[in-house]
């Protein structure tokens, strides 16, 4: 049985025990019809637990007879007051109560307890954020996981949703998907959901559907847990300057409503909760200690352990990738950012064809992983609509030509494990790509 199911029943007859104490009274100031009703509807809230019981544990269990033995009493006692017969209800009670605690306890003692982990990932490509919790998870004893990919929504220049996305088919085969549509997280009420998404309706490029914002979530669980999908450099706690220019990767809607926050170190630990006080008052510090942790990104620790022979590399990759005489060309991660493109706009769609014509020319040593941020079209069309066809023109002419690898899957970690040296723009995946110890450049749009 579902802990949350449990302490629901467990509750329910808490409150038939004090149900019991509104009966006598009625009787006592002869209310009789009164008393009768309250007496129909604890005999119904017995009969929806064990309906309950024997839905989660089959038929024929002790606590199901023993409500059974109660709703007879109930149903007694009832009938004696309608024939106007003479009611010792403090006795009856007493018996009442015996049977209530009995059910309390084989509840309590005899019936397993199950606990619901739901993970609400709404991008494939951000999936290695919560999929080693995932794996974990799926191996404790007595717990279901299940992962419910979430539809997600482009903003249009006026900011309203526009296209719809839902990513549930791309995510790896190893991870059971359940269809977001078929299941109702209230009545659910799963012990714990686990997100990425920080922003609610913050976010002016994509939004998630607006049913799954932290601030609904956080109704419908006993504990919201709150993973950031990005990995950033190191920081110093006591750089007051640095601190201050990382704030609004911080003061998100998530770490708001979460139970829980997961960050990438102990250092980052200390940062949230130095930003969130300063917000909320320093009467608040014992608060934000207790809900973050500083237990470490997922996204690290699979980087860590990426492995080149690990995965299947596509046919036309292949071919790029291996020299005539059956050798290995050098590949080169190229990750293009969303932040260095609107910031730069058309200087970085220059720069982009300046490196394309760099590595065009050394295609027959190298070859060139282009990755561009899986949210770029997005923000482009989004944010930036007067670059959307010089960047389109950029990408159908890389993509037509074929002298190069285009990435738009969601396996970033692909792409880190079968690359050689990271080119790009400054961005979380410089972060990861670090624990790999392979070479990093960061390009200039300047240069």
């Amino acid at each position: 049985m579902r802990r949350y199911t449990k302490d629901r029943c467990i509750e329910t007859l808490d409150a038939l025990r004090e149900a019991h104490l509104e009966i006598e009274k009625c009787i006592e100031e002869k209310q009789n019809d009164a008393a009768v009703d309250l007496l129909c509807k604890c005999q119904q809230g017995a009969i929806r637990i064990g309906e309950t019981i024997e839905s989660s544990e089959g038929e024929g269990t002790d606590e199901v007879h023993l409500l059974e033995d109660y709703c007879e009493v109930i149903w007694q006692t009832g009938e004696d007051i309608k024939n106007n017969a003479a009611v010792n209800f403090k006795k009856t009670e007493k018996k009442l109560r015996k049977l209530l605690l009995d059910v309390t306890n084989g509840i309590k003692s005899r019936i397993k307890t199950e606990r619901l982990v739901v993970f609400l990932p709404y991008k494939a490509s951000m999936w290695d954020s919560l999929e080693s919790i995932w794996a974990k998870m799926k191996e404790e004893p007595d717990t279901i996981t299940m992962v419910i990919p979430i539809p997600y929504y482009d903003r249009d220049a006026a900011g309203g949703l526009s296209k719809i996305h839902y990513e549930g088919t791309m995510f790896p085969k190893d991870v059971p998907i359940e269809f977001y549509s078929k299941h109702d997280l209230k009545t659910m009420h799963p012990e714990a959901i686990y997100i990425h998404n920080p922003y609610d309706g913050a976010n002016y490029v994509t939004s998630v559907s607006p049913e799954y914002y932290s601030s609904e979530l956080k109704n419908y669980t006993d504990e919201l847990v709150y993973v950031p999908y990005f990995i950033l450099g190191d920081i110093d706690p006591s750089n007051k300057a640095a601190v201050k220019g990382i704030e609004h990767f911080v003061t998100v809607p998530a770490v708001v409503n979460a139970h829980k926050v997961i960050v990438q170190s102990e250092d980052w630990r200390r940062v949230y909760i130095d930003i969130m006080t300063g917000l909320a008052g320093e009467e608040t510090r014992t608060y934000w200690e207790n809900k973050i942790e500083g237990s470490g990104s997922p996204k690290l620790e699979r980087v860590r352990n990426l492995k080149a022979e690990d995965y299947e590399i596509p046919e036309d990759w292949d071919r790029l990738i291996k020299k005539s005489d059956g050798g290995k060309k050098k590949v080169i991660f190229y990750n293009t950012s969303v932040a260095a493109l609107l910031h730069e706009s058309e200087k970085m769609i220059e720069k982009i064809k300046r490196v394309f014509e760099f590595f065009k020319e050394n295609r027959d040593d190298v070859v060139l992983l282009w990755r561009p941020h899986p949210l770029m079209e997005a923000t482009i069309t989004s944010l930036r609509p007067e670059l959307w066809q010089s960047y389109k023109d950029l990408v159908d002419a890389y993509r037509n030509e074929g002298w190069g690898i285009y990435d738009d899957s969601p396996e970033l970690d692909r792409a880190i494990a079968i690359s050689d040296a990271y080119y790009g723009d400054q961005s979380s995946v410089v972060w990861l790509y670090k624990e790999t110890g392979k070479p990093i450049m960061i390009q200039n749009c300047d240069v």
